[in-house]
């Protein structure tokens, strides 16, 4: 039986294949939506389970809000998956896929810009809280 890192990782390593799949297809300068059709293609294709487009609830201070927050995708129920078309990676958007994590309840994330000559460069990995 795996361990959880393990499996983790194994799920990881999934995504990042189907990425870089994507990407090896397409190439940068897409949209952002032009790759999420083509990613969920692609997971499909390779049996990765996921949501997509999955509602992330806000609470604060025992008060659900509806703001309205949805992850790109949740793959296997475990490992957030956020989607990014940009020049580059800013500290911004690490913050927001680590408050994902968070608000969630998740410990894994991934961060992928498409917008990279080797898909390598734009993948972004966190983790939050991770007990093994």
């Amino acid at each position: 039986m795996l361990s959880e890192a393990a499996r983790l990782n194994r799920i990881t390593e999934s995504v990042i294949g189907a990425a870089i799949e994507v990407h090896r297809n397409l190439g940068p300068g897409l949209l952002e939506s032009a790759y999420r059709e083509c990613l969920t293609r692609e997971m499909l294709l390779r049996n990765i389970a996921f949501e997509r487009e999955k509602p992330l609830p806000l609470v604060y201070k025992d008060v659900h809000l509806e703001c309205g927050y949805r992850i790109d995708f949740l793959v296997a129920g475990e490992v957030v998956l956020e989607l990014k078309a940009i020049e580059a990676i800013a500290p911004i958007h690490e913050a927001q896929l680590v408050t994902y994590l968070s608000l969630g309840g998740w410990s894994v994330g991934l961060l992928i810009n498409f917008n990279v000559l080797r898909l390598v460069d734009g993948v972004r990995r966190r983790v939050l809280n991770f007990r093994e």
